[in-house]
């Protein structure tokens, strides 16, 4: 029971994590007015794309616990 605890623990905070960092991609890109070159660009697209399939995939398994 408190291995169970600790994995839900552990998964609420790497999607606290993952929605915070970003959201401090997308302020930095704001922020420096989305400027930058084509690899910057892409590579932050992919690294917020992965971000999000880790948040999905974390989720839908904390729902299937539930």
């Amino acid at each position: 029971m408190k291995n169970m605890q600790t994995m839900l623990i552990l998964k609420k905070m790497a999607i606290a994590g993952n929605i915070i960092f970003v959201l401090w991609i997308l302020f930095n890109g704001m922020n420096e007015g989305f400027k930058g070159t084509m690899v910057e660009k892409f590579s932050y697209a992919a690294l917020i794309g992965l971000l999000s399939i880790n948040f999905i995939i974390l989720l839908n398994s904390r729902m299937k616990q539930a």
